[in-house]
């Protein structure tokens, strides 16, 4: 109905139109708006506009439990007790019992993964070294020493010298990167729409994605996957199915698609984590893309049922994945133009407290 609505009548007419359709919403919006129990009422009988994040944030603590059955590459409980035993061995002064609240689970899903031998080997580096550098440090206890006596019958420790444990700051390598290098590189990094026609090869792709990989993430989970869509006709029609890019996307060699898993949670609160933590890679994706001689754009995706159901059918997505953002990756055409986009002073954006 309102695509035949726009096609048919005049400008002023739509004006109009769209102004008495939403005077109901402007005065709904102000009623329920008062109290949490009110907007929830709201969008639970007047609108549908928050029904897939309700069902994707259901569905990820479903598929999250189901993973503790059989922990396949990736643990993600592994992965964020891991990480916050990593936090215990550093913390200054550290203490002679830490981490009690969860090692016997930790161990005992440890002990699953060894089996079922599923493990990525890095991973499983990861995970075996600080279990045995925690274990190395750690007092016994009532809930300690049957975790170390388990951990010690099902340990596979390998023999490389590499330890993937915490280290001081000292160890981190110098870099020689100034700030008007780097200045010089965000400057570089513009929106690119227009492309050269010519393939993008999945090895600097994947360099790229190897770089990204190394941005911060809520207790290491990194619940986010990047679909790359390489050939023209793939990534155009991924990259339509966002709004906006109708009058250039036909030039798009390569679409990227970031997705959020939200299996990686057992939690509501932390739902928003996917859109933190994959922004956060995707920005460091776009950087190594421009050392790599390829510009990118990233592609707004708002919350729309029609466009993610779309989506989500051309991905193969799961209930509990959601798009976060698309982006567009090519050899820039050097007569392409770049929209000016001014930004704000960071006078304006610095909020003193």
């Amino acid at each position: 109905m309102k695509k035949i609505i726009r096609k048919i009548l005049p400008r002023w007419l739509k004006d109009i139109y769209h102004r008495v359709v939403g005077i109901p919403d402007i005065i709904l919006t102000q009623i329920f708006k008062s109290r949490p129990f009110m907007a929830s009422f709201y969008y639970a009988l007047l609108s549908r506009k928050f029904g897939r994040e309700h069902r994707a944030v259901l569905e990820g603590k479903s598929a999250y439990q189901k993973s503790l059955n059989k922990p396949g590459e990736s643990c993600v409980l592994l992965r964020r007790n891991i990480h916050r035993l990593e936090k215990g061995l550093i913390m200054q002064p550290r203490r002679d019992v830490f981490g009690e609240a969860f090692i016997r689970e930790v161990v005992e899903i440890y002990k699953q993964a060894i089996s079922f031998g599923n493990l990525q080997s890095a991973e499983k580096k990861w995970i075996t070294d600080v279990l045995i550098e925690y274990f190395s440090v750690v007092k016994d206890t009532d809930i300690i020493s049957p975790a170390r006596a388990l951990f010690e019958s099902c340990v596979e420790e390998d023999n490389l010298p590499d330890k993937y444990i915490p280290y001081p700051f000292k160890a981190i390598p110098d870099t020689d990167i100034t700030y008007e290098q780097l200045h010089r590189l965000f400057i570089k990094r513009r929106s690119v729409r227009w492309y050269q026609d010519k393939d993008v090869p999945m090895d600097l792709i994947e360099k790229a994605v190897s770089l990204a990989t190394l941005a911060p993430s809520a207790c290491n989970r990194q619940p986010y996957s990047f679909y790359v869509s390489q050939g023209r006709k793939n990534a155009v029609e991924i990259a339509k199915c966002a709004g906006g890019t109708s009058s250039w996307a036909d030039g798009i060699p390569c679409t990227i698609v970031v997705v959020g898993d939200l299996s990686a949670y057992f939690r509501e609160r932390d739902r928003h984590l996917i859109y933190i933590d994959g922004s956060l890679a995707a920005m460091q994706l776009m950087l190594a893309f421009e050392t790599l001689g390829l510009s990118t754009c990233p592609i707004n995706w708002p919350d729309m049922e029609a466009e993610e159901k779309k989506l989500g059918s051309l991905l193969g997505l799961k209930p509990f994945e959601r798009p976060i953002m698309l982006m567009s990756v090519g050899y820039a055409q050097k007569s392409g133009g770049i929209p000016y986009s001014q930004k704000k002073p960071s006078s304006f954006l610095i909020k003193k407290v």
